[in-house]
């Protein structure tokens, strides 16, 4: 679907502008954190810090350029899907080398050091202490509390003398915010201990975790205080196996393997008519990257069936002897799900030297602009709410380059449902999954048969509530039940910032909508994941964990796109340009799920009964109405729980396109086949 001349604005030359300060610098407007404006500021910054700063310079010919990205994707021109190369961008409408220059010059004499020129002069990055960077850009840097945790931001708008200001559209560095990786654990609720990593030892293909019976037939438990009152009876459904049967494919909490996700998703006739990724490349960024990647991914190969993995690491920071497990776990997921999903593809893996959001924008410009492959899969994020318009519109130029040279960009869209429970004032959706020139990836709860044939599938979102506690302690009945409420869920929702591009002029509103497409997410209905325990923490040597969270159904997508290119024969440029305008056989809707047998109950006391509904159980349900749950017993704390599936904040899942799972989960080959004609080929 064609862009319009106001979603153009909108998708490329941003919100921000340089203005003249009386005649002499020039102020780089809308480049402060909005959260300065609301956060308890605790004092200034260290003056003597070293930091680092980023200039992103400014587009040549942008008009030119911004009508060119709108023939590419207008159907009836005749430069429709006609990609533009890395060279052509360069040479007609990369920053100039003359801006590049000067803006050297303005940092060199005002005492920073330049560390980099970006490719094409995209951005010229330096070094200093704080006090010189503010002396240079006229700012005051001060560190503030955001929901827990210290930022440090300028206060103000950047001011940059002389004419290097003309040439720059956005500074990055002067606020520290970090991208976090949404990959999420099955964890205790009251501890956040995650399930811990199980040695590999005798894994087989039909993996460690699964249990075919995961979701399982309703039943009746009676917990007593040592056979006297209070007496709880509880029943409903029954999720995970008994935490008593330790025996290798038992193991709650749920797992699954490729092969489950291949029947699942109907895939294997996808494989057998013979597009698996070949001769297509799927792109991953990450933070920090993972010592053992190689060895880790190969042995995921090797466990699960799967073609020998084609992988190439790339530092383009020169740094990749960091280490952070949480990334590591990151790098692991994207890396064997890509894999599992286009199995013949080649996969590069490009590692930010930090996840600081410069680092991170540098080593997806870097992807883009050096063209590596048709499809950049990027699981990490931010509230929106955090980050500076300025630096929005850049992530959004970055990204819409990759639009122009027929790259699909995919984020996703967050593990917090609305972000409230996390610590926002109001509902946010995660930057960058919230950038019109990206593809936002959500996120489901899927149970299989023991065929591995889909069940059902809801929304993912999960509640829950403690009704009886450790075995130690005789699993007595929790009094009243404790309601631990949210745990985590798929991102979603509507930008405070970015209009609705075009692709979703159907959507209500005026603002872009995320996410566009789902896959499964739910950390209690996850993947078995193999990291040396080293990288990711857990026993020494290899180890196999259920991980989940949209950087799941990110890479998931990020790999099935990239056999539709294969498919196609061609380059599909951006996804969401091409999802909302599929048959309905191309995707499975996502809508509630609910269940007669969803867990109620009646405790007895010395005072009478106290009687539970199943909306009584698993509160907050906000705007749900329909959902799934189950008993639970725990294995990281042998409690027993009630926990609910497809209750994900004030995000609800519904017909057609939902703010939980956007245009729902693909279908295999009618998916590929659909995206195709979409496309013309």
């Amino acid at each position: 679907m064609a862009f319009t001349g106001l979603a153009l604005a909108i998708l490329l030359v941003g919100h921000g502008a340089a203005q003249s300060i009386n005649g002499h610098g020039r102020q780089i407007t809308n480049n402060t954190p909005p959260f300065v404006q609301k956060a308890e500021n605790i004092g200034p910054e260290d003056s003597s810090k070293l930091i680092e700063v980023t200039l992103w310079l400014r587009l040549n010919n942008q008009d030119t350029f911004h009508q060119l990205v709108r023939e590419l994707y207008q159907k009836d021109s005749p430069r429709f899907h006609q990609w533009l190369t890395p060279a052509e961008f360069n040479s007609g409408f990369g920053p100039t080398a003359e801006g590049a220059s000067a803006v050297q010059d303005f940092l060199t004499s005002h005492n920073l050091n330049v560390v980099s020129v970006g490719r094409n002069n995209l951005y010229v990055r330096a070094r200093g202490t704080v006090g010189d960077v503010q002396r240079a850009f006229h700012v005051q840097i001060a560190k503030f509390n955001v929901a827990g945790k210290t930022y440090r931001a300028n206060t103000s708008d950047p001011v940059i003398d002389g004419p290097a200001g003309s040439f720059v559209a956005a500074i990055s560095g002067l606020a520290d915010l970090k991208f976090q990786p949404h990959s999420v654990r099955p964890t205790d609720p009251e501890t956040n201990k995650p399930f811990p990593p199980v040695s590999l030892g005798g894994v087989g293909t039909d993996g460690l975790f699964f249990e075919g019976d995961c979701f399982r037939p309703p039943e009746v438990d009676v917990f007593t205080t040592h056979g006297n009152l209070p007496i709880a009876t509880y029943q409903g459904n029954r999720y995970g196996a008994d935490i008593n049967n330790n025996q290798q494919g038992h193991l709650p909490p749920c797992g699954y393997g490729p092969s489950d996700l291949h029947t699942a998703y109907k895939l294997d006739p996808v494989y057998n008519a013979g597009y698996d990724g070949t001769e297509q490349t799927v792109v991953i960024v990450d933070a920090f990257g993972s010592p053992t990647i190689q060895q880790d991914s190969e042995l995921f190969s090797q466990v699960y069936g799967l073609p020998d993995i084609n992988l190439t690491v790339l530092c383009p920071s020169g740094m990749c002897t960091q280490s952070d497990q949480g990334w590591a776990t990151e790098t692991s997921l994207d890396v064997e799900y890509s894999h599992a999903i286009a199995p013949r593809a080649a996969i590069i893996l490009v590692v930010a030297k930090t996840n600081d959001d410069q680092d991170i924008a540098d080593a997806l410009s870097y992807a883009i602009t050096n063209n590596l492959g048709s499809v950049i899969s990027n699981s990490y994020g931010e509230p929106e709410s955090t980050v500076s318009p300025a630096l929005l519109d850049e992530y959004n130029n970055i990204v819409g380059q990759g639009a122009a040279f027929g790259i699909s960009v995919h984020f996703s869209s967050g593990d917090c449902g609305d972000f409230v429970p996390c610590g926002t004032a109001a509902p946010d959706v995660s930057f960058p999954a919230d950038l019109p020139t990206a593809t936002s990836v959500g996120g489901t709860s899927l149970s299989l048969k023991k065929n591995r044939t889909i069940d059902f599938q809801t929304g993912w979102g999960n509640n829950i509530t403690r009704i009886a506690n450790r075995l130690s302690q005789g699993n007595t009945p929790v009094v009243p039940p404790l309601f631990l409420g949210f745990d985590f869920g798929s991102g979603g929702g509507t930008s405070a910032y970015f209009a609705k591009p075009p692709f979703q002029s159907k959507l209500p509103g005026a603002f872009r909508l995320g996410p566009d497409i789902a896959y499964v997410a739910d950390p209690f209905t996850g993947v078995e994941v193999i990291c040396d325990g080293d990288s990711c923490g857990g026993p020494p040597g290899p180890a196999v964990s259920v991980i989940g969270g949209t950087s799941l159904s990110c890479p998931m997508f990020s790999g099935l796109w990239a056999v539709a290119a294969q498919k196609a024969g061609a380059a599909l440029g951006q996804a969401a340009q091409l999802l909302y305008g599929l048959p309905p056989s191309a995707t499975d809707d996502i809508v509630p799920v609910g269940s007669k047998n969803d867990v109620t109950g009646v405790i007895q006391t010395s005072n009478g009964k106290l009687v539970f509904s199943a909306a009584d159980l698993v509160p907050p349900l906000e705007n749900t109405t329909t959902f799934y749950s189950a008993i639970y017993n725990s294995p990281f704390s042998t409690r027993w729980f009630a926990l609910s599936f497809g209750t994900d904040t004030s995000l609800t899942t519904g017909p057609g396109w939902d703010n939980v799972t956007g245009n729902g989960t693909p279908t295999g080959m009618p998916f590929l086949n659909a995206v195709a004609h979409a496309a013309g080929h």
